[in-house]
């Protein structure tokens, strides 16, 4: 099933609503994909509708260097030897730096021009879970999105924190949609700039998959329906500059695009 949170415009005014995307129409859900849900007879137009962010996750965690070709890179750049990491590293992200498909990432007037992206596939939680195994942590996930993280790397170099290199308003597009059916060894992740590719890698070759991230998260955390883990990227991002369009393409997902914007004041 492909979940989607969309505005349509009514007689009177616009309401936002769940929906399920059946090829290019989109059927009203009465409900949400985490309760009881049943179709209605409304229906829409995928191009007629607003796509908005899937959903505003209740906590908000991301995988740190989890691709080798990315981790290689950060460290050529760096000028150290790569440190492969020996179990799976998690940080978080700011609810306030998400915007949806098609919303502008606005690059603050004060950043230098190193703004890149980073393609990343998002597991959506679909219930309640706590000290998962190996065995049962797959039971949780609801479904697949795509998450774009957006970074400027001369301030992640300078703070000791990523308190704006990475979550300054804007810089976290998610969506379009929830996808639940897909098949994680055939993914393939593809960046686009300006309608060429730039980036193309297999979604699925982590230094740590899925799992491992479930067990550890879950060793400590209580994970709730609608949390959302970002995994990581792979290769590096040319420098982003004012105009331009960034697409990321994740097989039986879809594809996530936004444009680029200097911010004017």
């Amino acid at each position: 099933m492909r979940w989607l949170k969309f505005t349509a415009a009514g007689n009177t005014a616009s309401t936002t609503s769940w929906g399920l995307v059946e090829g290019d129409i989109v059927t009203t859900v009465n409900g949400d994909p985490f309760g009881e849900w049943s179709k209605t007879a409304k229906t829409h137009a995928l191009k007629d509708v607003k796509i908005e962010l899937p959903l505003i996750p209740r906590t908000f965690y991301c995988v740190g260097l989890n691709y080798l070709k990315h981790l290689k890179e950060a460290a050529d750049k760096a000028g150290t030897v790569p440190n492969v990491p020996d179990r799976p590293e998690i940080g978080y992200r700011a609810q306030n730096a998400l915007i949806a498909h098609d919303e502008d990432v606005v690059i603050p007037a004060s950043a230098t021009e190193k703004i890149h992206y980073e393609g990343e596939l998002v597991v959506v939680i679909g219930k309640k879970a706590k000290h998962l195994t190996e065995a049962n942590a797959m039971d949780c996930v609801f479904g697949y999105t795509i998450g774009n993280d957006v970074s400027e790397r001369s301030w992640q170099k300078a703070d000791r924190g990523l308190w704006r290199a990475k979550n300054a308003d804007t810089f976290k597009p998610m969506g379009p949609w929830i996808e639940t059916d897909v098949d994680l060894d055939r993914m393939e992740t593809a960046i686009r700039v300006n309608g060429k590719e730039t980036g193309r890698f297999r979604t699925n070759e982590m230094i740590f998959g899925i799992v491992p991230f479930l067990v550890e998260l879950s060793k400590y955390f209580t994970l709730s329906p609608g949390d959302v883990i970002w995994m990581g990227t792979d290769g590096a991002s040319p420098d982003l500059k004012d105009g331009d369009v960034v697409e990321i393409d994740i097989t039986g997902i879809g594809t996530l695009r936004n444009r680029f914007v200097k911010e004017k004041v």
